[in-house]
């Protein structure tokens, strides 16, 4: 049986602009299936590749595929539903598969806009997936389909069926990634020139923030064993020439003896190896006497979730953070020789002109090397978005992606937002790169730095950063030509199961219970923008994830 994993060529011009990241999801799941018994599988990558709808047709073409399948975060779910429309004429006989966050709660308005996806793949996707290829191979598909768990798929007479949800796998250590999937030459983070990597340490969060969905998705807090991470640090570095990896668990430090454990076990195989990580302040306030241990082990920037520059946002996004506390963790980092990283949400109904200026005050006060302004993107299926209520107003899943602006403020346009944002970017890096960036002592900071404003040069020169060429914007004596060209026509079509905290296992529901009810978060930002959260949780609590 041969399988094709396609990538959707959608970017966002965010995070992206510091090069091609490599898509994990592929490698884990080609990993899982290989260790099943299938390893007939090939990969395309049509964002890396910048394939167009023809060039894409061709090369789906020539793959002869039995199985063909994607994935969707939310702003990219047209481009892979296109995906897999063309997938659908190219080989009619192939099974069409969509995995990914989007399609795991959104799965009823996917498969009424794309009926040619035969099958969507909910949550966790590895043994779902596993489970599904071998139905496919042993003839069980699609007589047998309603037994196969985490799935939701057309049945005959064209209604929306889910199946019970697969249970997790409890055992992370057994998931093994086929890293050589991927073409490593093509993924190479700028600011080094190395290639770069993202994988998993720990899946999904014991805390359970209104705005964010990976509790939902993930559904159990799970860490890998330390030796076992750094064995597939050691491979990537050794076989596939990785230089710079970004740990993509949303709160690395959740379970600090583990986190400790890892920086010790990359200090003994001496790897060389650099890397990094998002987190809370609380937490690099709670790690101070660490830092010079954690700088040993190759850790080099780190983005905190500041999310808001004045105290009022700050409490109303409930981070249990105060303006001092983010200051001082920016000293602390920047102490011990680690780049840091201010991240900003914007564009909620009480923004204004005058607290986008405080943003960029806050941040030269705070003195962080770098920062980032994100647009408030509410998921679709999290509980803030109907918390939100008529305050949303574009349905257009392909601008939720933090840089367009999706809620309008009551007292600036969505141009103007727009604007001030720039000028923020424009007048804080420009600063950063003449006047502290080629002045820095230590020499690999200063390389790092000069590199992360080579990458934001090229991606501005381009018109790639921040969308920048899709929403016309040329600077601030051009703002009435500004056209964020939402598609009206995409409009509230179903409501997702906003109450699935109820459902939460049973291991979580205290932590679910005692959040209930605090006020909603605004961070919106994603699991890359986020750092804090409703983190009503017991002591005992904390310690067994600690000490799981």
């Amino acid at each position: 049986m041969r399988i094709l994993f396609v990538h959707p060529n959608y970017s966002a011009g965010a995070a992206d602009i510091a090069g091609n990241w490599s898509p994990a999801w592929v490698a884990y799941i080609a990993g899982y299936l290989k260790a099943g018994g299938y390893q007939d599988y090939q990969f395309i990558d049509a964002l890396v590749d910048k394939l167009d709808d023809d060039q894409l047709r061709a090369a789906i073409r020539a793959a002869k595929a039995d199985v063909i399948a994607t994935t969707a975060m939310t702003p990219m779910i047209y481009t892979a539903q296109r995906v897999l429309q063309i997938a659908r004429e190219e080989h009619p006989n192939a099974i069409t598969v969509l995995g990914g966050i989007h399609g795991t709660f959104m799965f009823q308005q996917v498969l009424g806009e794309a009926p040619w996806i035969d099958v969507i793949v909910r949550g966790e996707g590895e043994a779902v997936t596993l489970n599904l290829i071998r139905a496919i191979d042993e003839g069980r598909w699609p007589a047998e389909r309603e037994k196969i768990n985490g799935i939701a798929y057309l049945d005959d007479n064209s209604q929306v069926v889910a199946t019970p949800a697969e249970p997790s796998i409890k055992d992370v250590d057994s998931i093994w990634p086929d890293w050589s999937v991927l073409e490593w030459k093509k993924y190479i983070y700028i600011p080094l020139g190395v290639p770069v990597a993202t994988p998993n340490m720990a899946r999904g969060c014991p805390f359970t923030c209104s705005f964010c969905s990976q509790w939902k998705f993930w559904r159990d807090y799970r860490v890998r064993d330390p030796k076992r991470m750094v064995d597939e640090i050691e491979e990537l570095v050794k076989v596939h020439g990785v230089g710079f990896f970004i740990l993509a668990d949303e709160e690395p430090q959740i379970n600090k003896a583990k986190f400790v454990e890892f920086c010790q076990e990359l200090i003994d195989r001496d790897l060389g190896i650099h890397w990094g990580i998002n987190t809370r302040v609380t937490d690099v306030m709670r790690d101070e006497d660490l830092l010079p241990f954690y700088r040993k082990a190759g850790l080099v920037h780190i983005s905190l979730g500041t999310e808001a520059a004045a105290q009022l946002n700050l409490d109303r996004f409930v981070k249990e953070t105060t303006i001092e506390q983010n200051k001082r963790a920016i000293q602390l980092l920047q102490q011990n020789g680690i780049v840091t990283e201010a991240q900003f949400i914007v564009g909620l109904e009480n923004e204004t002109r005058e607290t986008l200026e405080e943003t960029y005050q806050m941040v030269m006060d705070w003195g962080a090397d770098m920062a980032n302004w994100s647009m408030y993107t509410p998921w679709p299926f999290s509980d803030m978005f109907a918390e939100m209520g008529d305050k949303v107003e574009v349905f257009d899943y392909s601008k939720y992606n933090f840089v367009s602006p999706i809620m309008k403020p009551d007292n600036i346009d969505r141009a103007e937002l727009l604007d001030g944002v720039m000028a923020n970017y424009r007048r804080f890096y420009m600063r950063r790169m003449f006047f502290q960036y080629p002045w820095v002592r230590d020499p690999f900071r200063r390389r790092y730095l000069l590199g992360c404003i080579k990458a934001f040069l090229k991606s501005a020169m381009e018109r790639r950063f921040y969308q920048l060429g899709d929403q016309h914007y040329w600077g601030p004596l051009f703002k009435k030509l500004i056209r964020f060209d939402y598609d009206k026509s995409k409009t509230k079509i179903v409501e997702p199961d906003h109450n699935a905290w109820k459902k939460a296992p049973a291991a979580k529901r205290p932590a679910v219970i005692s959040a209930v009810g605090a006020a909603p978060q605004a961070c919106g930002g994603g699991p890359k923008a986020c750092g804090g959260g409703n983190e009503q949780m017991t002591e005992e609590q904390i310690k067994q994830y600690d000490n799981a």
